[in-house]
């Protein structure tokens, strides 16, 4: 390859665990597990909302967006590290990378925006009960939620911009098991402190927003709660915010860990099993966190599993 033209890569090497081969063999049983109840738990989530009317809901509007967001983001990764787990070919070609980076950032940016939307939902659901129906209209949440996904591709588009503008060395091996930014920018030829500020920069801003958004929501939630005078109704109130909040817990932790955190602190080992937990456990445990204690969605379950059962 020329080390002055990154036109001339015909792909990338993703290390990944090759430098574990008996971690691969337990990680491929694992990650195969986790990655089929993720298929199965988020595409029962969409098929809820659409078959129940009673989940017609804005929020199982958005809850079904996050659900389809969980399993293109999943999609785009777990499988070919499924592949690269089992086989000794860990290579990805230039235009598969340039692919999965776009795809992951965009779906990255899109629910970091829509988990600010879902907190606004909250909020008008705890703070405007009476009013709910009217703040959140069927057209707004459509306009929120295409709104989320544009500016989350729009981003993913300017991030790769700053990326894959700058020249590639000869250098092909990447030490992660997906297509990764920072990593990326380590094969190029030139300084790219600028570029790495200028993404710090961005990302920052996309996480301020919905950030803002989801502590705006939720101080008033909480006045709100502690206004209520019955322990009953303050525990009803809280529990419809509890799954979101623990959704929000565990996306917002991790990213902040890989994206916000000064490079010099970054464990390149750690890194990867921390991106193992955003990019399969976490959209798995999504459609768990919201099912296993909330009573519409156990009671749609059932009466679709015992409509197909009377059925025969």
């Amino acid at each position: 390859m020329d080390p002055k033209n990154g036109s001339s890569f015909t792909g990338f090497i993703l290390l990944g665990f090759s430098d574990r081969p008996q971690l691969e063999r337990v990680l491929f049983v694992v990650l195969l597990i986790f990655y089929l109840f993720t298929l199965l738990g988020n595409t029962s989530i969409i098929a809820l909302s659409r078959l129940d009317p009673h989940l017609q809901t804005p929020m199982y509007f958005f809850l079904s967006n996050l659900s389809f967001l969980d399993l293109c983001y999943t999609t785009s990764t777990v499988p070919q590290l499924l592949v690269h787990l089992r086989g000794g070919d860990k290579s990805i070609s230039f235009g598969g990378c340039v692919a999965q980076l776009f795809v992951s950032l965009g779906l990255g940016c899109t629910e970091c925006l829509l988990l600010g939307v879902m907190a606004f939902d909250r909020y008008a659901a705890v703070c405007r009960p009476l009013h709910y129906t009217v703040i959140m209209h069927p057209r707004l949440c459509a306009l929120m939620a295409s709104a989320s996904w544009f500016i989350g591709f729009a981003n993913s588009s300017l991030q790769m911009g700053l990326i894959f503008l700058v020249p590639l060395c000869g250098r092909n091996k990447i030490d992660h098991f997906f297509c990764e930014v920072t990593l990326l920018l380590k094969l190029a030829c030139v300084d790219t402190t600028e570029n790495e500020n200028e993404l710090f920069s961005v990302s920052v801003i996309i996480l301020l927003i919905p950030v803002t958004l989801i502590t705006f929501s939720y101080g008033h939630i909480v006045r709100a709660v502690l206004r209520i005078k019955s322990a009953t109704g303050q525990r009803k109130a809280f529990g419809t915010c509890g799954s979101h909040l623990t959704v929000v817990s565990l996306f917002y932790g991790t990213a902040i860990y890989i994206y916000v955190q000064p490079s010099n602190n970054y464990s390149q080992d750690q890194g990867k099993f921390i991106s193992l937990f955003y990019t399969i456990v976490t959209p798995m445990a999504n459609p768990f966190v919201y099912t296993l204690r909330n009573k519409d969605v156990t009671g749609a379950m059932r009466k679709v599993f015992c409509q197909d059962y009377d059925s025969r």
